[in-house]
């Protein structure tokens, strides 16, 4: 019986493989371009596709370069977006993506660039230009988040938009979530609903931020800001204390994993600061219960704890003249009188 695996029955096997290889088109090739030879691949091929296809997506690939040398942006743009459609598998696709987005920037038409941008990472994920492409867009969001104007045609300004930056930052975050992009964008979503006055949403995006990149060079900046914004929900002592325990909280953990910081010293400054409105809360809190309540327990309870919360503090201080002041007053309740009571005689 023969041998289904001979080196003879092989042969033709081998010799499609060869063939199939030196068939595939080169789709992670680089292109380079010179304005004598034109666009060409690294290695000489000429096309991702074979054939007329291949020669067409050349000839318009060429063509919109020679319109971006000769300054119609325009022209160039819409031949560019024309490759990226009609030859999808072509290795100029994510190239030509790439150039009419870049194209699009200088036009200031911020919406569109990132719109090709987007697509160009999406359809093309591989490509070698991925990293530039995410600049890219962290560089549009930012722009807009400072306030920059689409402009409609490339010629027309529109009005700030700065929720679109929100939403194109955690595009980023979406598409690029281990790129050292997305911490940035975080932090770039942070400064967007500050600006906004959104407290809690900035809040959400720094907890995100150094959660899921505890590593990042940006957790210790996200941690004193988690701090900060935390510490400006805190309405004083009178009021809840929840913001100010999270606040302390933050600012106590940056000392533990960032003893060295720069920031150090204010990130005490904020401990001190929490810690004396969570102090004087409690002084408040015994006060009523002493003065207007008369339950000397529950303000004893209250006085102390807030001797706790910051000893060696003026709160504390205050709060041990409190102790001393409700301890006479107990005091004098519980001495019986020495003499009876002299009786009274009322006339009616």
């Amino acid at each position: 019986m023969p041998n289904p695996f001979s080196r003879r029955s092989l042969l033709p096997l081998w010799i499609a493989a060869a063939f199939a290889l030196v068939a595939t088109p080169r789709l992670a090739a680089d292109l380079t371009w010179t304005p004598s030879t034109g666009w060409q691949l690294e290695g000489g091929a000429l096309s991702g596709l074979a054939g007329p296809q291949g020669k067409s997506a050349l000839a318009l690939m060429n063509k919109a370069r020679r319109y971006e040398e000769e300054g119609s942006l325009h022209a160039a743009i819409k031949t560019y977006e024309k490759v990226a459609a009609k030859y999808t598998s072509s290795v100029y696709a994510p190239e030509a993506l790439y150039r009419s987005a870049s194209l699009l920037v200088q036009r200031k038409q911020y919406y569109n660039a990132f719109g090709d941008f987007q697509l160009m990472l999406r359809r093309y994920p591989n490509t070698k230009r991925f990293n530039d492409a995410i600049g890219q867009l962290y560089r549009l969001a930012s722009i807009l988040l400072d306030g920059g104007h689409n402009r409609l045609w490339g010629f027309i300004p529109e009005f700030s938009n700065r929720t679109r930056a929100i939403e194109y930052l955690e595009v980023i975050v979406l598409d690029a979530p281990y790129s050292d992009y997305a911490p940035l964008a975080l932090m770039e979503v942070a400064r967007g609903y500050q600006f906004s006055g959104d407290k809690e949403e900035a809040i959400d995006s720094l907890d995100r931020l150094v959660n899921t990149y505890p590593q990042s060079v940006l957790a210790p900046v996200a941690y004193l800001k988690l701090g900060d914004l935390h510490a400006s929900l805190t309405e004083g002592p009178k009021y809840d204390q929840a913001s100010t325990k999270e606040a302390m909280t933050y600012y106590e953990d940056f000392m533990i994993l960032y003893p060295g910081d720069a920031n150090l010293a204010a990130a005490a400054t904020g401990v001190d600061k929490m810690k004396t409105i969570l102090s004087n809360s409690k002084i408040y809190i015994g006060d009523y219960y002493f003065y207007k309540r008369l339950n000397y327990v529950a303000a004893k309870v209250f006085y102390n704890e807030a001797i706790t919360a910051y000893p060696d503090s003026n709160p504390a201080r205050l709060a041990k003249k409190r102790l001393e002041e409700l301890e006479a007053r107990v005091n004098k309740q519980t001495i019986k009188p020495t003499t009876a009571p002299k009786k009274r005689f009322w006339l009616f």
